[in-house]
């Protein structure tokens, strides 16, 4: 069971809402893309990953939903982010569901960490995504509101040793999504952040599932399931849509139960 799209909830609100999403190549935020489209949204994403971007962007043609917007983008670079995001908006309206979902959980050992590496880390995890949120903000107040979801990390709550920096980015997105959920509240903007828990994406699997990862999924996760890109983009799609509207400034944990 790999949770694939076409066995899930369909919402009539996102038909045709405009979405951005960061990240959207591979992953959860492949996933993301996939099932926003699916609904019928007019998405836009970005990510530094041009050639599987493409991919992805052609599977969802061929398969008969609507096209998504792919524009190459190093989040590093916040001008660069700003374009692509008035370049969505204009293209597809103004935008009504932000996903900050690109990060890089790279591992790392706290005597290895320079003044530069911690730097990147928070440049590539926590800080565009404020800087998305500030950019979407006045056109989701021109459309009467609107859904910004930023992504954290099961991470900090269980207090993995092997990323530091990483950890410490994905902890401030916590704090960041309850300030900016109390400030943009009054325009009807909602801001939650989305906690996934030990997904099991290609690069995951790949780098760090093995028989020691296995054991400790077995022990620590309630359920026996693995959990799969599209369990995080479900509740992505709840969050985006006019059913979650007085859902905001809250946490939405998906991790199997991971204690």
């Amino acid at each position: 069971m790999t949770g694939e799209i076409g066995n899930g909830a369909l919402y009539p609100s996102l038909k045709d809402r405009s979405v951005f999403i960061t990240g959207g190549g591979s992953g959860i935020g492949e996933s993301l893309v996939e099932h926003f489209c699916a609904q019928g949204s007019r998405v836009a994403f970005v990510d530094i990953m041009e050639e599987p971007s493409r991919k992805l962007v052609e599977r969802i043609r061929h398969k008969g939903d609507p096209a998504p917007h792919f524009m190459a983008c190093d989040l590093r670079d916040i001008e660069s982010l700003r374009f692509a995001i008035a370049e969505a908006a204009e293209r597809n309206g103004p935008i009504r569901v932000l996903c900050n979902n690109a990060g890089n959980d790279d591992r790392h050992r706290m005597e290895d960490v320079t003044v530069d590496y911690w730097d990147d880390r928070m440049a590539v995890n926590v800080r565009h995504q404020f800087f998305a949120a500030q950019a979407v903000r006045p056109l989701m107040k021109a459309a009467g509101g609107g859904s910004i979801i930023n992504f954290g990390s099961i991470t900090w709550m269980v207090g993995d040793g092997d990323c530091p920096a990483y950890v410490t980015s994905k902890a401030a997105i916590t704090g960041m999504t309850r300030a900016l959920a109390r400030e943009l509240g009054p325009e009807r903007i909602r801001v939650n952040c989305m906690i996934p828990g030990w997904v099991m994406t290609e690069r995951q699997v790949r780098l760090w599932l093995n028989t020691e990862g296995e054991r400790q999924i077995t022990e620590r996760q309630c359920l026996p399931d693995r959990l799969y890109a599209p369990d995080i983009a479900r509740m992505a799609l709840f969050l985006g849509a006019d059913d979650s509207r007085m859902c905001s400034s809250q946490q939405f944990i998906v991790d199997g139960g991971w204690v």
